[in-house]
């Protein structure tokens, strides 16, 4: 066997040593959380059930649906609360072909990363949901009944949990595409324009078709677009010291 294909089978041997913990760790998680799992889509159901009128509530259109839809949710919190370890790992494995500056430079984005996800999902939550739930069910048209399935509902929080984690998450794509060196914070700046309206549309593909949410969802991203490129400039790239190359991979 050649020298370049032992470190290429290290390599995958490593990456699937490290995919197998990072499962491991969100079925660890799932089968800690799957007792309480009616009790998880009780809290993440309140914002739409708190904005109903009186006498009406969820329904479930098919029969297995009370039962798979807790535990479909179950499945996804576990994802999200092991998102900071799922980001050590992806860590770890790239840590060892990283210049020691680059590896300290790396590990607060990898936990600012997990920090802004989570605020992402909580702005959606506390945030967004009252004011998105609160008008549909104001414009309802006369005679109609509220009565939203359990399984619907769990996919449209979800691609919103999911659209606002990722899009909290610019201030870290904003970094790394400097520190890359495939852009700088002065071309950003020169492009803001350009950015304000990509946002509005990047909000309007992402959340569903009422003008609150995807409004919700463009703001808060240019917003912390301007962060990313005020931090960006700590993290230009640069020619990596002589003493740190032979440091690679140790």
């Amino acid at each position: 066997m050649s020298q370049t294909e032992q470190p290429l089978i290290a390599h995958l041997v490593e990456l699937r040593t490290r995919l197998l913990h990072a499962l491991g760790a969100i079925l660890l998680v799932f089968v800690c959380l799957v007792y309480f799992s009616n009790d998880i889509y009780k809290f993440v159901s309140e914002p739409l059930i708190s904005q109903l009128p009186a006498g009406t509530s969820m329904i479930a259109t098919d029969v297995a649906t009370p039962f798979l839809t807790p535990i479909k949710l179950t499945i996804v919190v576990a994802f999200f609360i092991t998102i900071p370890y799922l980001l050590y790992q992806a860590w770890a494995f790239i840590a060892p072909g990283l210049y020691k500056h680059e590896r300290r430079l790396i590990m607060p984005l990898v936990c600012s990363s997990a920090l802004l996800f989570y605020s992402g999902m909580a702005f959606a939550y506390y945030v967004v949901f009252p004011l998105v739930f609160g008008f549909f069910t104001s414009t309802a048209p006369a005679g109609v009944t509220i009565a939203t399935d359990i399984a619907n509902y769990l996919d449209f929080v979800l691609t919103l949990f999911f659209a606002f984690g990722v899009a909290f998450e610019i201030p870290v794509a904003t970094i790394l595409l400097c520190w890359t060196g495939v852009t700088t914070p002065q071309s950003l700046k020169s492009k803001r324009p350009y950015v304000v309206v990509t946002v509005f549309v990047i909000g309007m593909l992402l959340t569903p078709p009422d003008v609150f949410s995807q409004t919700l969802l463009a703001i808060p991203m240019w917003m912390l677009f301007e962060v990313g490129v005020f931090f960006a400039r700590f993290y230009t790239r640069k020619e990596p010291l002589a003493d740190e190359e032979t440091e690679q991979g140790g």
